[in-house]
């Protein structure tokens, strides 16, 4: 299991971005949550294999791609502290 700390930048804020990350990363079982920034950036912490976390990423990008500017990924370790995938 890895964590991703993820902020994706440009128009990424009344689109859908957050609830599209929620369904995607429920049906991929991944934990953490996605959150709006008051900069107009969506925040996110995802826990969970990382196969699942690229393919997370992959389908936004496919899905929102003309939105995102750009994308800063950290990889912190894994704390297991999430059941579930929320938008906070």
């Amino acid at each position: 299991m890895v964590r991703a700390h993820i902020h994706f930048y440009g128009t990424v804020q009344g689109v859908g971005f957050r609830y599209t990350t929620l369904s995607l990363a429920k049906s991929l079982q991944l934990t953490g949550w996605v959150r709006n920034l008051s900069d107009g950036s969506v925040e996110s912490v995802v826990e969970g294999p990382r196969e699942a976390i690229d393919g997370l990423l992959s389908r936004l990008k496919g899905e929102f791609g003309s939105f995102i500017r750009d994308i800063k990924i950290e990889w912190p370790a894994a704390r297991g502290e999430f059941d579930k995938f929320c938008i906070v």
